[in-house]
């Protein structure tokens, strides 16, 4: 069955794990995440982003994942990733999904804090539960060249402790985002987190703690902020690069061009589950059910 996610976080808060969240864009990642958490006994946090929803892909995507925790024996929750568009999030909620995130990361602290009032305003009438994003996770890996030649810095936009209260007050979220040195994408050089600054927000904030960007970031550093707070922590290129090289070596092993999708995605599903199960021992949440 669908959950919100302001349940699912708020237990692992309590009890000092973290819930891996993972990006899914089709049915065989949909089914290995589901079976790798009904099999370790962990609560299901599924995530979508735009790119798999356009045309006809909200509603497909929200009735497969919908349909789909009616046959597993644990806890999901459906959560709209990286929402920057309020008809977006609006469409989500009334397809179904339980949670939804707003990034207004990109804008300035006013308006981020009012977009995402509005969104919450609207989520929380419907039962739905919210996250955003204070500071920005950005998208470029870090250590890689941009476009002025000089390596790109997360830490010149981690999240500001003084402005967590405040944002909060204004917003009424569920869970927060919060940058503390991490990057989406394949890192080029090992992050370093910033413990010192998850725990000045810690000592300002009463919601849970979610990190973005976890998919390459060593398992010590993550754990470390799990101790320090962190309750969700988004993954997919951990993920897709599995489904992909899944697909890789199946494919170039095979002759026939009419092999069915099943063989063809057999090693990818199996390699995706050992990296979600890997995911889900270590950030604490296997066994919780």
């Amino acid at each position: 069955m669908l959950v919100s996610m302001r349940e699912m976080l708020e237990d692992a808060r309590k009890n000092h794990y973290a819930i891996p969240a993972f990006d899914v864009s089709n049915y065989d990642m949909m089914k290995s995440v589901l079976e790798a958490c009904e099999e370790e006994r962990s609560p299901a946090l599924l995530m979508v982003l735009g790119v798999d929803l356009v045309d006809k892909g909200m509603p497909l995507m929200a009735s497969m994942i919908k349909g789909a925790s009616d046959h597993f024996n644990i806890p999901v929750c459906l959560h709209l990733d990286h929402a920057t568009d309020f008809e977006l999030i609006k469409s989500a909620i009334d397809a179904g999904f339980s949670s939804v995130m707003y990034d207004g990361s990109v804008l300035d602290f006013e308006n981020n804090a009012k977009n995402t009032a509005n969104v919450t305003q609207y989520a929380h009438a419907r039962g739905v539960s919210v996250e955003a994003e204070l500071g920005h996770v950005g998208n470029a890996s870090v250590g890689s060249i941009s476009e002025t030649g000089t390596d790109t810095d997360p830490g010149e936009s981690l999240t500001v402790p003084a402005e967590v209260a405040k944002f909060v007050e204004i917003t009424d979220v569920d869970a927060l985002a919060v940058a503390i040195g991490t990057s989406h994408g394949v890192y080029q050089k090992t992050p370093e987190l910033r413990i010192d600054r998850l725990d000045e927000i810690m000592a300002v904030c009463d919601r849970p703690l979610v990190l973005h960007g976890g998919s390459g970031t060593p398992n010590d550093q993550m754990q470390n902020a799990i101790r320090h707070g962190i309750t969700k922590i988004n993954i997919y290129s951990d993920v897709v690069a599995m489904l992909n090289k899944g697909l890789k070596d199946k494919l170039n092993t095979i002759d026939n061009p009419s092999t069915w999708p099943c063989i063809v995605f057999e090693d990818a599903r199996k390699m995706m589950k050992d990296v979600v199960k890997e995911k889900l021992r270590t950030f604490g949440s296997a066994g919780r059910l």
